[in-house]
């Protein structure tokens, strides 16, 4: 259950990740540069990492809120085939198929707004900062609701969902998802120590399908 509601922002606009993804485009065009790597190497590779050690090279995998699709190049370079990456910015879908592409990588990428649905059925859904760009958007609660039962609607049984927030604790996931996901385990991170206290900059979930 999502009780609080956060204050609405640029990054969770469309129009902000249009200009973004379009500037990227621009760059990856005149001087090869791929992009930001969003939550840096050091949390891609805990997830890459994970999916590795508990995930076969078989499974569908979706990457929903895929950007320039980072992830998905490095799952194809580790043999993993039937990937998908899905974004609601036309501009980043068309920036991560010129990246593939440049790279020889067998990538399915399609505009989707997952708020609306994923369009299909996965093992493994991945999800790095669209469920927390979906946090800051204006009706975010409801944006919220329907996001998470569309990752159900296209998770099959005993499939996976990975999900990176920064804007969320472990906890607080858990307690969003507890009503349509499992908890499976949480892949540990940097932490730090305040007042006392021990902390994660970002939290990594791992759900499993629940009946």
């Amino acid at each position: 259950m999502i009780d609080k509601e956060m204050e609405s922002s640029e990054l969770g606009t469309l129009e902000y990740w249009q200009d973004r993804y379009k500037t990227e485009m621009r760059n990856f065009s005149s001087h090869g540069d791929t992009g930001e790597v969003w939550f840096g190497d050091d949390v891609v590779d805990r997830i890459i990492n994970w999916i590795r050690s508990n995930i076969p090279q078989s499974q569908s995998i979706v990457d929903v809120g895929c950007g320039n699709g980072h992830i998905l190049m490095e799952l194809a370079q580790l043999g993993y085939e039937s990937l998908t990456g899905l974004d609601y910015s036309d501009e980043a879908i068309q920036l991560a198929k010129a990246i593939a592409g440049q790279q020889g990588l067998q990538i399915k990428y399609q505009v989707n707004n997952a708020v609306e649905g994923l369009g299909s059925i996965y093992d493994v859904v991945h999800d790095k900062g669209t469920y927390d760009a979906i946090s800051l958007s204006e009706n975010s609660k409801d944006a919220c609701h329907k996001y998470i039962s569309s990752v159900k609607s296209a998770l099959k049984e005993n499939g996976h969902f990975l999900i990176t927030s920064c804007n969320w604790t472990h906890s607080e996931l858990e307690e969003q998802f507890k009503a349509f996901f499992a908890l499976h385990t949480n892949i540990p991170t940097t932490q730090f120590k305040f007042g006392g206290k021990i902390g994660s900059v970002v939290s990594i979930c791992v759900f499993k399908h629940s009946k």
